[in-house]
């Protein structure tokens, strides 16, 4: 027989979950952390069922992980050390089935365990839909990475390919955009790995600190790509009141990506890549592309507010992108 929670109660699966965070961690209404010796880092990401995750393409624990790793993402694309700890907020409808909630924390505790972090409290509620909202808290590093800090001259570099989780997502979906299509076996299984268990790029992070070169000031434009590409250039180039100019060449396409209009609008717009997306001194875009090699450059930063253009015929980078409020 399937237990939901309205057979456990309130108790019950707090007590149930109490296992996912540290002893006692759960056994009152706060979170205590000691003073960090460095500023905090704080964001928070709401995923809601049929919106963010379906059980047709999704399964709990993994849920529980791309949940998570939205949440570090942000976090790394702004410079985070070390991850402290998070809150979860979980809604759900009083039919739903324990096993799926306890599938959900255990994918939170895995990608925890991976990067480092731990359950730090939160709070149920019943509702009509399923939905989690995580807060995570981290300290910041000696790079602190923001929207506004690209120059006109900087390179944009990525840290990965775009598209993937996009296509994870048709190819999950059965999409009859792809009917005719073949494509490899490796690009499909990276696609719905993607999809499914992204990572958030603490690593990309990592060794773009280690090597900037000396001479260079610690300043750099960064977010993360999880509206998708052309998004995140976007907000680099409107906070910092820059322009950017995009090489059609050298975007970042997996191995064995197809070529056409499809294929570059899933590139540049297909949202849930979780890549870092960096503005940054032409020598220390050099130092990170050597030192790390997924990462790519695909423009540069230019002194036109707001325009973002191709570099071969100078014509408006146009392709939608994930809109919280509206239709993509």
């Amino acid at each position: 027989m399937t237990q939901t929670l309205a057979d456990l109660g309130e108790a019950e699966l707090l007590r149930r979950l109490a296992r996912f965070a540290p002893p006692g961690q759960l056994e009152d209404d706060t979170a205590q952390l000691q003073q960090p010796t460095a500023d905090l880092l704080i964001n928070t990401d709401v995923l809601v069922e049929s919106i963010h995750f379906s059980d047709a393409t999704t399964a709990s624990t993994d849920v529980g992980w791309r949940a998570v790793a939205a949440n570090l993402s942000d976090l790394a694309a702004s410079g985070v050390d070390q991850i402290l700890g998070i809150t979860v907020g979980l809604v759900a409808p009083a039919h739903t089935p324990w096993s799926w909630v306890e599938g959900v924390y255990s994918g939170i505790g895995s990608l925890l365990q991976d990067s480092g972090g731990v359950l730090l409290g939160g709070d149920c509620s019943q509702g009509p839909v399923r939905m989690l909202s995580i807060t995570a808290l981290g300290t910041l590093g000696t790079l602190r990475l923001h929207r506004s800090q690209a120059m006109p001259g900087d390179s944009i570099v990525v840290s990965g390919a775009h598209g993937l989780s996009r296509l994870g997502l048709a190819l999950l979906l059965k999409d009859p955009s792809l009917l005719g299509i073949t494509l490899p076996g490796s690009l499909r299984e990276q696609a719905i790995q993607q999809h499914q268990r992204p990572l958030p790029r603490l690593d990309a992070l990592k060794s773009l600190v280690t090597c900037k070169p000396e001479q260079l000031p610690w300043r750099a434009g960064g977010t993360d790509s999880s509206d998708g590409l052309l998004q995140a250039i976007d907000c680099l180039c409107r906070s910092s009141g820059c322009g950017a100019v995009l090489d059609k060449t050298k975007l970042p396409q997996a191995e064995g990506w197809p070529d056409g209009p499809l294929w570059q609008r899933w590139c540049l717009s297909g949202g849930e890549d979780f890549e870092l997306v960096v503005t940054l001194p032409a020598p220390w875009a050099k130092a990170w592309m050597d030192e790390q090699p997924s990462c790519r450059q695909v423009g540069v930063i230019t002194d036109q507010p707001q325009a973002i253009i191709w570099s071969d015929d100078n014509t408006p980078v146009v392709a939608e992108g994930f809109a919280h409020y509206g239709t993509s």
